[in-house]
Formats: C-alpha cells, sequence, structure tokens
C-alpha cells in the first residue's frame, strides 16, 4: 500500500461489495474482467472502476495473459493476504500483508508466455 493510502480509503473500499467480490474470486485464481463481470455479476465498466481502485492500493495484481490467437489480454489476482486493524492509545491502525510472489512461478509463466 502506498504511502497515500489510508485508513479509510482502505475500508472504503472494502466496504465495497463487487470490490470484495473481485478480491474473493481473484484469490482463488487470476481472472479476467470479462470472467469477474460474469462471476460478481456486475458490468465491464463496474469490474473495471472497482479493480482501478483495488490496484491502487496494490490489493490487486493485474498481468497480461496471451491467447491462443495471439492477442493478449489481462489477468487480475489478488494481492491481499492478511489484513489487520487494530486500536491502541485512541487510534486506529491498518496492517496489509501482502502475497509473496514465487519468482519461479513467475519465470515459468513468462517463458510460457514466450512460447
Amino acid at each position: 500500500m502506498s504511502e497515500d493510502d489510508d485508513l479509510p480509503t482502505v475500508l472504503s473500499i472494502l466496504d465495497d461489495e463487487y470490490a470484495r467480490s473481485i478480491l474473493t474470486e481473484t484469490s482463488v485464481e487470476p481472472m479476467s474482467a470479462k470472467t469477474l463481470s460474469e462471476r460478481c455479476d456486475a458490468s465491464l465498466p463496474t469490474i473495471y472502476r472497482r479493480l482501478e481502485r483495488l490496484e491502487a492500493c496494490q490489493l490487486v495484481t493485474e498481468e497480461t495473459e496471451l491467447a491462443p490467437d495471439g492477442n493478449h489480454y489481462s489477468v487480475y489476482s489478488a494481492n491481499l493476504d492478511r489484513l489487520t486493524l487494530s486500536l491502541e492509545d485512541g487510534a486506529f491502525s491498518l496492517d496489509v500483508a501482502y502475497r509473496e510472489a514465487d519468482v519461479a512461478d513467475t519465470f515459468t509463466d513468462m517463458w510460457e508466455g514466450l512460447r
């Protein structure tokens, strides 16, 4: 999460039903916006708006997939591992833990995409 992100911003995003659905769906497997639109029962513009907000807080990541016909498209994956909200000495604090990327899997995916 960037320095500009704060507790109200993250809580506002997570208060949104579609944003939570996107996180839930993409925590299982990477998905395109079109697939998310179908799974979350939302329009593509709605999905893209939520993805933009989730990406801004680094709660999802975007990768490019190569289609069999040679075209490419984006898929999104949840990047959130754990979110901890604490109240201490009269102040809230938010700790966001992100998923760790497996470098070997990333390299394999990139290599297979080039073939």
